[in-house]
């Protein structure tokens, strides 16, 4: 009989602890509660934010503190939210009732103060910084340490997984020539880092906000409550640390330890899966190999199932917030302006103008494919070779060759010819369609914005592939043309929060006045209790 390998035990013993700390013991001290029909009522108005604020699932919790975070500093009367902040969310629908201690109230206000007080002693921003991209970027960082401190369980299990695979990648992986020129100095501690930061990008798709406070847990200790000299100093330099993260999720190197680390996560995925099965007895039940492949098997077919589930979802809240965005730009914008302009607008452009992008989400998301039955018998003979230490594969990253300047201008020639010709078949589409001028800009944008979203689902649907791609000639001819659109939307993507019209009225016109309706309603229940409770 195999023995197990050590990581798998570490990462055993890790899920026992927690499950015993967390999971089996109950809370003896008193808990949050807010009044159920209040909940339902902002449950309700959040999953309409959910559509509105079109991101990844895994990412809207975090998205919602961070928006209601933003919204209690803004208002802020006193100089205590914690309360009232723990309450919206839970009202929300983000974390259960009845069930987070009162103690987390005084964390969570410690939270907020401690992000407070960097941003006070941040000093003035250097060239081409703002205070405000400072504030929005801790608010981010902030939302992500009160998330897991109200969530601790998920999170540890989280944590633990991802270092349970950075052990094993960091032995595997080797780094080219060219590759290691790029590291530089310390090209131990960057490589290990970029490792760190890839590992939570393809494993969990982590955005760099989540990422960047494991970074701050990291690099400074007891980042939960640090001393008074960490605080200052990180407050004083807190431009040039947030810069340098910023360098090592642009360095050369990152996009190529990212596809390494996406093509090798899925057995650490269904590891994790069949350990957080039966934690406590799990060690002795995958001894056997036969065992241990029934269930990859079965942790496979459910993580295949919820994959699934999850793409549809994802498909569908992507497009509907584009297609609420591109329907309120047409009547606020289009319509008007074109009337103003030329005096008419075409009804067959607002039809195409509506429903193009909506029917290339729809295209990108019904031609995607599961993975075949041979996908399975590898990833069990994978799983198998990380569980009993028998996997001495290695992993090498390593940089194109360099090419010569003749071939760097003319491939960029040709790349400049396939953008002309991307856009400009798009241009005499829109032209023959009678589009207004300021449609085209707007047309551009949004089905930028869904083609790169539906890459993105696309990646995601791949998650349990473990073999490479077969090039096909569709490809071949496709990938030039579509290369420009994907990027552009790549580009928007990152400033959708400012293209995003739909979210702006919500935040300014609707949140804070909804807000002041629930806690009003919250309190009329309270009354109306009190007053039955005095009835005996």
């Amino acid at each position: 009989m195999p023995e197990l390998s050590p990581p798998i035990k570490k990462l055993i013993r890790e899920y026992q602890d927690l499950y015993q700390t967390y999971w089996f013991k109950k809370p003896k001290e008193s808990v949050i509660r807010v009044d159920e029909v209040a909940r339902g009522t902002a449950s309700f108005y959040e999953k309409i934010r959910k559509i509105v604020d079109w991101k990844e699932e895994h990412l809207m919790r975090r998205i919602a503190i961070e928006r209601a975070l933003k919204r209690r500093l803004f208002l802020r009367v006193g100089q205590d939210i914690a309360e009232a902040f723990i309450l919206e969310l839970i009202r929300g629908g983000h974390f259960p009732n009845n069930k987070i201690p009162k103690s987390k109230i005084q964390k969570i206000q410690k939270i907020i103060d401690k992000y407070s007080f960097i941003l006070k002693t941040s000093g003035t921003p250097p060239i081409g910084k703002t205070k405000a991209e400072l504030y929005t970027q801790l608010l981010s960082i902030a939302a992500c340490e009160v998330e897991e401190t109200l969530a601790k369980f998920s999170h540890r299990r989280i944590n633990a997984l991802i270092e349970f695979m950075e052990v094993s990648v960091r032995k595997k992986v080797r780094v080219g020539r060219r590759a290691l020129k790029q590291l530089g100095q310390n090209s131990q501690e960057i490589k290990n880092t970029l490792i760190y930061i890839a590992i939570q990008q393809a494993l969990l798709s982590l955005d760099e906000p989540i990422i960047t406070y494991n970074l701050f847990k990291r690099r400074y200790s007891n980042w939960e409550d640090p001393s008074q000299e960490i605080l200052q100093y990180v407050g004083k330099n807190i431009y040039s640390i947030l810069d340098n993260v910023e360098k090592l999720f642009s360095h050369p190197l990152a996009d190529k330890f990212y596809k390494l680390c996406e093509k090798h996560d899925t057995p650490y995925l269904l590891l994790g899966d069949i350990i957080a099965q039966d934690p406590m007895g799990i060690e002795e039940k995958i001894l056997e190999p036969e065992n241990l492949s029934e269930r990859i098997k079965e942790a496979y077919g459910k993580r295949l199932k919820t994959l699934k589930s999850r793409t549809c979802r994802s498909a569908i809240y992507s497009t509907l917030s584009i297609f609420l965005t591109n329907v309120f730009a047409l009547y606020v914008l289009e319509i008007p302006f074109a009337k103003y302009i030329i005096g008419h607008f075409n009804q067959i452009a607002m039809v195409a103008d509506i429903f193009v992008p909506t029917f290339l989400m729809f295209l990108l998301v019904v031609t995607i494919r599961p993975p075949g039955k041979k996908n399975l018998k590898l990833v069990q003979e994978i799983v198998q070779k990380i569980s009993y230490g028998e996997d001495k594969d290695s992993y090498e990253v390593e940089l194109y060759p360099k090419r010569g300047f003749i071939t760097e201008v003319l491939l960029g020639f040709l790349y400049t010819i396939d953008v002309c010709i991307c856009l400009g078949v798009m241009a005499w589409l829109l032209w023959y369609l009678k589009f207004p001028p300021f449609s085209w800009l707007l047309f551009y944008i949004f089905v930028s914005l869904i083609a790169f979203a539906g890459v993105k689902i696309r990646e995601r649907a791949r998650e349990l592939r473990v073999s490479e791609p077969k090039a096909t000639l569709f490809n071949f001819i496709v990938d030039p043309f579509s290369l420009p659109i994907i990027y552009l939307g790549r580009w928007l993507s990152l400033r959708w929060r400012k293209i995003n019209i739909i979210g702006v009225v919500f935040t300014i016109l609707i949140d804070a006045p909804f807000l002041i309706f629930v806690e009003f309603l919250e309190q009329w229940r309270y009354f109306l209790r009190e007053k039955q409770e005095k009835i005996h």
